[in-house]
């Protein structure tokens, strides 16, 4: 058998390329970054990008990003850290960050993602136990593909089922004489629910194990001053390994994690994605240094946020809408169907009612239901959230009365 003769079979996802390539996957947003774009050459009220805040495209941002563009140009620093691409402003930010995670130290990464992957690989050897959460983000479940000793899962935020993979993990690293690293989300980006922090630091009074929490959507949205879940929670102290991205209140890219000093400096010397890999740019760099400040003098920014979430929210949930477990921004939208009728309601919604966001079915999630998932930020406006309401409610009128067709729409005969 050839290598190449499985990718005639495109997987889970591909299957639907031909028919959904450009219009339901693959879009292409156009404009300056903001509640209203284009697509398609069409003006659309934009809630699929994670723009928490609205720092993307604000003033100050972008005349820091420009400046440090042309003071340092795109590549600089050559290199990576560890060779010839470390400088004052890559401390600094680390140290900022450090600071306002309220940790000893913290290091820079060049994307969330591959630093996510990286960090669980590092943190962990043979000996060790991983145990995780069921709705884990896909970057956490590779990390755990990278271990070679044992990993358990929970079901989502179930605490009597960790409890017994803890028992199962203790009972192997007594054993092995290695140590158990639990790793959960803050806030999970499909569902919008919290991983439950407080109850798993209180199983600390019967299991000896490690914290890493992924707060890639909690960063810069929860907590009083924007520090993130655990500080929502009044659990800083508790988490031993905070992971934060760039790429969604900042409004870059990148990311961070945070921790004691003796592991930041271990991960400083054994994070292969980040030893063999080229710096972040200066403009990236810079650019974050600008946000982080903006985030923490600015608080503005998350109440204009969270003005906008609960009154989407609370409008959403008065008119019949099932939103979930949602307590963060991220609101989710739960509606019956299949494929069919899931591109049916995004055609809708685009073209008769100029509204776009994304929208999730099989095989992400379950058979039968139909996720559309807003991301509310700090640019929209409470006309924004009217007028997707009072949308919403006539697209929804619609697929209880059985008017979608039964039928799966083409991308391709859309767009010709």
């Amino acid at each position: 058998m050839d290598i190449f003769d499985k990718f005639k079979n495109l997987g889970p996802l591909g299957q639907y390329n031909r028919r959904a390539f450009g219009y339901f996957m693959f879009p292409k947003l156009e404009g300056e970054l903001g509640p209203r774009m284009k697509f398609m050459g069409k003006e659309m009220l934009v809630w699929s990008v994670n723009n928490y805040l609205g720092l993307g495209n604000h003033p100050e941002v972008r005349e820091a990003d420009a400046q440090a563009a042309k003071d340092w140009g795109l590549a600089y620093p050559m290199g990576a850290r560890m060779m010839s691409g470390h400088t004052n402003y890559h401390e600094k930010l680390e140290q900022q960050l450090a600071e306002f995670e309220k940790k000893e130290d913290a290091y820079l990464l060049n994307y969330g993602y591959q630093g996510m992957v990286s960090i669980i690989e590092s943190l962990v050897s043979r000996h060790d136990v991983i145990v995780y959460d069921s709705e884990a983000h896909a970057c956490i479940i590779d990390g755990c593909r990278l271990h070679f000793g044992k990993r358990f899962v929970y079901p989502h935020n179930d605490m009597v089922n960790l409890e017994k993979e803890l028992e199962r993990a203790t009972k192997i690293t007594n054993k092995t004489g290695g140590g158990i690293l639990v790793i959960t989300e803050g806030v999970y980006g499909m569902s919008g629910d919290l991983g439950n922090l407080v109850a798993i630091s209180k199983l600390r009074k019967k299991f000896d194990f490690r914290l890493l929490v992924d707060d890639a959507h909690g960063f810069g949205t929860m907590g009083e001053t924007g520090a993130g879940t655990s500080e929502y929670m009044g659990v800083m102290d508790e988490v031993d390994v905070y992971f934060g991205t760039f790429a969604k209140s900042m409004a870059g890219i990148g990311g961070f994690v945070a921790g004691k000093k003796e592991v930041i400096e271990f991960l400083r010397y054994n994070l292969r994605s980040q030893i063999f890999a080229k710096s972040l740019p200066m403009p990236m760099v810079i650019g974050a240094l600008k946000r982080l400040e903006m985030i923490r003098t600015r608080p503005e920014f998350k109440e204009n946020l969270w003005k906008i979430v609960n009154a989407l929210q609370d409008g959403l949930k008065k008119n019949g809408f099932n939103l979930g477990k949602t307590e963060s921004p991220v609101t989710p939208v739960i509606l019956e169907g299949g494929i069919p009728e899931a591109s049916q309601i995004t055609y809708d919604l685009r073209e008769n009612f100029g509204i776009f966001c994304s929208i999730v079915t099989y095989p992400v999630i379950p058979k039968g239901v139909i996720l559309l998932r807003l991301i509310p930020t700090a640019g929209h406006s409470m006309e924004d959230v009217e007028y997707t309401i009072d949308a919403f409610s006539k697209v929804k009128k619609k697929l209880d009365a059985g008017e979608y067709p039964n039928e799966m729409m083409d991308a391709e005969k859309i767009m010709s």
